[in-house]
């Protein structure tokens, strides 16, 4: 029987591939708002980060997230960013 692929994504902050369902995909939506899309359908540009705490806090810091979606964050993105990874 034939294996099932595993999509792979690469992490915009860390830049290593990994499977899709071990990262986040923030999304930067046609009218210009920052969404966590958590079905990993919503449409727009998109970018993968890693489900943990410190990249995200590395993302914060370098502004790589930003430069990446090329529009500021806000704060509260980032907080529900790492409230999606606190609840698994």
């Amino acid at each position: 029987m034939k294996e099932k692929k595993i999509p792979l994504r690469t992490c915009v902050i860390t830049h290593e591939k990994l499977p899709k369902k071990e990262l986040l995909r923030i999304v930067r939506t046609p009218e210009g708002d920052i969404k966590v899309d958590l079905i990993g359908k919503m449409n727009g540009h998109g970018a993968y980060i890693k489900k943990d705490k410190e990249v995200v806090l590395k993302a914060k810091t370098t502004k790589a997230l930003e430069r990446y979606l090329e529009t500021p964050i806000a704060e509260s993105v980032y907080e529900e960013i790492i409230g999606v990874i606190d609840n698994g």
